[in-house]
């Protein structure tokens, strides 16, 4: 017998409610909740650093053995999944995602470029 996958959401236009989406659709398939369930979803972040290195070392064939086994492109689609479960981390704690964020972002945007950048 074939098990069926579970439809994921559409995409949608919006980041912040692709985020949403997102962490729903985890949340209905996750194995772990409470407190285990979050330090495993922040978990899954150095899991997707490590990805991104292991691309880098790839693009540069930095390991002797494999050689070139990784393009920059794929160094940018990893890191994209670095900012999207970052982005789904920050939803786990807090259902003010957006606001958080774009608190966050202005602050250190202030302290990078001052008033006039």
């Amino acid at each position: 017998m074939t098990e069926q996958a579970t439809p994921l959401p559409a995409p949608s236009a919006d980041l912040w409610t692709t985020i949403d989406d997102l962490w729903n659709w985890l949340n209905t398939h996750r194995p772990s909740g409470g407190k285990e369930g979050l330090l495993l979803r922040i978990l899954k972040l150095s899991e997707e650093v490590g990805e991104v290195a292991e691309a880098v070392i790839g693009a540069t064939g930095q390991n002797p053995r494999k050689g070139t086994t990784h393009t920059w492109d794929d160094v940018g689609s990893e890191l994209c999944d670095v900012v999207i479960t970052a982005l789904v981390a920050l939803r786990e704690l807090t259902p003010e995602t957006r606001e958080v964020f774009t608190r966050h972002l202005a602050g250190v945007r202030e302290r990078s470029l001052g008033a006039a950048g």
